[in-house]
């Protein structure tokens, strides 16, 4: 369960009892631990670290933080405070072919978008655990148990769950239960776009000569978007090598879905020599596959919706499907109210 750290806050600020907070993150992935790349936080807003040098980091998920006017009023204070920190910082290096609608504000996480979370985290206390994926969700004597693969069952009194509908809808246990059959149908009828990303690291020194950040493309069947991570973070020093990340097309990432990952990354690095032909030879190279990038659409009206009731009078628990403003996640929150 992942970014449970501003539930907790909330908790907080609204003087409720004391609590603790437990977050379990499916990562790192088989291919980060063979690689030695260093696991973070993050989930969507993972950074990526070389073992070479972990200062040296690539975001291979979110690239930045959009602000539009209506979440300027309603998130304020959140974006007060990670300005305040220096957590975030505005977007200022050149992204080409970015479209800007009137009034939103574009931001970067000089430390990488983990960071956000990692901010949160910290406020929160939760202890985190990597590697662990939950497979059940049972009713236990008042408390929701939650199994993983590995290791024993631990039971909380509320449990948020933040992975794509899919997955979601994989659990087992009496959380299955909670969600009617015409429910279910509108639950599956979401879809999700797929995307590949490829973050490299290179050596102090390295220089990739181009007059701009970030940069969409438009022309290629398999790259997408490429950004020089630490120049579009503006955090770019002569100790420390550039990292290059770069998103594939939706189309792309389809086709080669269930390929190997040592063959699409070899097939993307073979089109973004073609992109930017002379582009320097990486000492590391990390793919990562977004199975669940994003939600291109919600199918019906329900789902649009911020929070769709499940069932209110189950044995005293309240629950909730909440779609997430950003439309990549579905929430589900399970709660008791004595």
């Amino acid at each position: 369960m992942k970014h449970g750290s501003p539930c907790s806050r909330r908790r907080a600020e609204q003087r409720l009892p004391p609590h603790s907070c437990a977050l379990f993150e499916k990562g790192p992935h088989g291919d980060q631990i063979a690689s030695g790349l260093l696991p973070d936080h993050g989930g969507r807003m993972a950074t990526a670290r070389s073992p070479c040098n972990p200062q040296s980091t690539v975001d291979l998920g979110a690239q930045y933080i959009t602000r539009t006017p209506h979440y300027a009023k309603k998130h304020q204070s959140f974006y007060d405070e990670l300005l305040a920190h220096g957590i975030l910082k505005p977007l200022t290096s050149p992204i080409e072919g970015m479209v800007m609608k009137e009034g939103d504000c574009n931001f970067v996480a000089p430390q990488g978008l983990s960071s956000i979370v990692k901010h949160y985290l910290e406020e929160s206390g939760a202890e985190v655990s990597f590697r662990h994926r939950v497979t059940q969700i049972n009713l236990r004597n008042g408390k929701w148990e939650v199994s993983k693969e590995t290791g024993s069952p631990e039971r909380f009194d509320i449990v948020v769950l933040t992975m794509p509908v899919p997955q979601i809808l994989q659990l087992r246990g009496d959380i299955a239960n909670l969600i009617s059959e015409c429910q279910r149908q509108q639950l599956e009828s979401v879809r999700y776009s797929s995307r590949y990303a490829l973050g490299l690291f290179y050596e102090a020194g390295t220089k990739i000569d181009v007059p701009w950040a970030g940069q969409y493309i438009t022309s290629n069947p398999c790259t997408r978007f490429i950004s020089i991570d630490n120049k579009k973070r503006n955090i770019e020093s002569s100790e420390v090598g550039p990292s290059l990340v770069v998103h594939t097309t939706v189309p792309f990432a389809v086709s080669y879905l269930e390929h190997s990952t040592e063959d699409v990354r070899e097939l993307i690095y073979q089109q973004l020599e073609s992109v930017l032909p002379g582009l320097p030879q990486p000492v590391v190279t990390k793919c990562q596959k977004w199975r669940y990038s994003q939600v291109p659409r919600i199918p019906c009206y329900e789902l649009k919706a911020c929070c769709l009731s499940v069932s209110n009078n189950i044995r005293g628990v309240r629950t909730a499907l909440c779609h997430w403003e950003y439309k990549m996640f579905l929430w589900v929150l399970l709660s008791f109210f004595y």
